[in-house]
């Protein structure tokens, strides 16, 4: 089942997804240009929303937690795209350690965990999972919901190499595992413990690429960079591929410090919002969400329809904008240009999510919540939080039918997710310390 556009896709979209189709070699060796110049991240997922008039990712996962709801049929080009990611990274490599986040309780994370080993795998890899949790102190079997389990091992540090000691559990007994890979599936947002500090082993994504240092802003504005050259090659504009946004970097929501700042920002980007809706003869209200620089989890985010709504935020708001993912304060705000979902699964809005190894797209699967509405975050808790696996992948187009076929409105998000994907690749390099000025 593919979700339909609730509104069909109006002239903007409809052509931009016509000028993809028609572009298609010239797009794919832009990127194949761009992929020598700049090395993708190990994997990815970007958040897209479609509002029938515009297509953009709102938010960039380099840690990303849903591969228990790709489609299954799709592994073969999982395991593909992992053999091609590992080979670059450490091509001797034949052992992989997987560190997770240090919350064991989601058993829907832990079948995530459970299918990135099964895909690594696959790949060739010797591969096993070690906790940095100090709950975790010996090894520790956990059950998902759907029956499956996964083994988790407290790690050693021997000198500045992370390893697993040999254990025997009932009658099997586990060797010495010392990896020549360390892959993280923890994003840091709580800090970057010692024990993963200055290590000879390759660890990936590195540690700047985790929330602790890491900020939605400066993804964003590397991915201005990227869609301006993008939309420049194609001969459209870029707003209809690229959410405004903006940045209020002193605030205290408890203290009600920064209020101003951030009401200025919010009416300054709605007035933008409201110019391109005049252009396009959109008639929908223009919105903006109000996020934290740094985080995940669908926390500390808010949607804004007007100055007021800053300048008059309850306690409660407050409380909830204040405080992200392990208890890490928010000071710093993010105010983008929100972006109407105006896809939807039996009156439950979704939106789609692109998962990609590598520079390749290897699947997604739609994020739906009937309890949401088309203008608020979906990456939100939630028991009717539904996933829907992509029923085709995101690399073949057809060009023989309409630019709003199925096949093609996956290319379109493939596209735009490879876009953002770029984005990440720069936004890495311009932040690894090594190429900080001394």
């Amino acid at each position: 089942m593919v979700p339909h556009l609730t509104t069909a896709l109006n002239g903007p979209l409809l052509s931009l997804e016509r000028s993809m189709l028609e572009a298609m070699p010239k797009i794919e060796h832009w990127f194949r240009s761009q992929w020598l110049e700049h090395a993708a991240p190990f994997y990815a997922s970007v958040d897209l929303r479609n509002a029938g008039f515009k297509l953009a990712p709102v938010d960039t996962n380099l840690f990303p937690a849903g591969f228990n709801n790709l489609n299954t049929e799709f592994l073969p080009l999982c395991v593909q795209a992992a053999q091609m990611a590992v080979e670059k990274i450490c091509p001797e490599a034949r052992r992989l350690l997987i560190i997770p986040e240090n919350h064991t309780r989601n058993t829907y994370y832990l079948r995530n965990v459970a299918e990135l080993s099964n895909i690594l795998k696959q790949a060739g890899l010797d591969v096993r999972i070690g906790s940095i949790s100090p709950e975790i102190t010996h090894p520790t079997e956990l059950a998902t919901h759907d029956g499956k389990s996964i083994l988790l091992e407290p790690v050693q540090r021997i000198g500045n190499r992370i390893t697993l000691p040999a254990i025997s559990i009932g009658d099997a007994h586990l060797s010495f595992f010392d990896s020549c890979v360390i892959l993280l599936n923890n994003d840091l947002s709580g800090g970057i413990p010692d024990v993963l500090k200055n290590l000879e082993q390759e660890l990936i994504p590195p540690l700047h690429a985790g929330w602790t240092t890491r900020k939605k802003s400066q993804h964003f504005s590397a991915y201005n960079r990227v869609v301006a050259e993008f939309s420049e090659l194609l001969g459209i504009d870029e707003w209809l591929l690229n959410p405004y946004f903006d940045i209020c970097g002193e605030i205290d929501f408890q203290a009600r410090t920064g209020e101003a700042c951030l009401a200025l920002k919010v009416e300054q980007l709605l007035e933008k919002i409201k110019q391109k809706y005049a252009q396009y003869g959109v008639t929908q209200e223009p919105f903006v969400i109000v996020k934290a620089d740094a985080g995940t989890y669908g926390m500390g985010i808010m949607t804004v329809k007007s100055p007021d709504d800053v300048r008059d935020l309850n306690r409660k708001t407050r409380n909830k904008m204040s405080v992200v993912k392990e208890g890490l304060q928010v000071s710093e705000v993010i105010i983008q240009e929100g972006v109407y979902t105006f896809e939807s699964i039996n009156d439950a809005v979704a939106e789609p999510v692109v998962y990609m190894m590598d520079h390749f797209v290897i699947g997604g699967f739609y994020r739906v919540h009937t309890g949401r509405g088309v203008d608020e975050n979906l990456n939100a808790p939630g028991s009717h939080f539904v996933p829907l696996a992509f029923e085709k992948p995101c690399t073949l187009p057809d060009r023989e039918e309409a630019p709003d076929a199925t096949p093609n409105r996956f290319y379109a998000y493939g596209v735009v997710a490879r876009l953002a994907l770029l984005a990440a690749a720069i936004e890495l390099e311009e932040q690894d310390p090594l190429n900080q000025p001394d």
